[in-house]
């Protein structure tokens, strides 16, 4: 606990490091705003149903923002693409005629209309999320912050884990180059 405990106190340290955040309040939060927690649970998504559950993510308001506390199993090794995504559903649905997993998600949540992808410490997607990292093993465990969130803006959303890492571009590859949709889970 104590080792999770200092994870936390470097993550916001870092990110108020580099995004100039104040110690009170994420931006354009009011600081009297109560403090929310929320457990989503995460599937392998699949062609016409979702797949196995992997594990779950914790949701928790703290001073800095919006943190996530993955307890994942199932993954490829290395980071991958973390978005919240509009819609909440982590169906398949249809493009080009096929199936896609996770696809009923929608896109990357984007309430300000932003359409740049520019990770979670900028103006972009307010959907962008920090990198899952997945151990050899398989599990994730780290838990990541984002800084412009609270649990109450992702209510009624999806949590998406893309194939492969984030480079928080439109550029070489739209999105940041994430890839497939391998597993989600809807926020309520």
């Amino acid at each position: 606990m104590m080792f999770r405990t200092v994870i936390v106190a470097l993550l916001a340290t870092m990110v108020c490091f580099l995004s100039a955040c104040s110690t009170t309040a994420p931006p354009d939060t009011p600081a009297e705003t109560p403090a929310e927690n929320a457990t989503v649970q995460i599937n392998l998504t699949g062609a016409t149903e979702l797949g196995q559950p992997i594990g779950t993510i914790d949701l928790q308001d703290i001073k800095y923002g919006l943190l996530l506390t993955p307890n994942l199993t199932s993954l490829k090794a290395g980071l991958h693409g973390f978005h919240v995504h509009t819609n909440p559903d982590c169906q398949a649905a249809e493009k080009d005629g096929k199936p896609v997993p996770g696809l009923a998600a929608g896109g990357h949540f984007d309430p300000g209309n932003t359409k740049t992808h520019q990770g979670p410490y900028q103006n972009g997607h307010l959907g962008d999320l920090p990198p899952l990292a997945v151990d050899d093993d398989g599990t994730a465990t780290l838990p990541v912050l984002a800084p412009r969130l609270r649990v109450t803006d992702v209510k009624d959303r999806s949590l998406m884990v893309h194939a492969d890492g984030d480079n928080y571009s439109d550029q070489p590859k739209p999105l940041g180059g994430g890839g497939a949709r391998s597993a989600c889970g809807v926020i309520s």
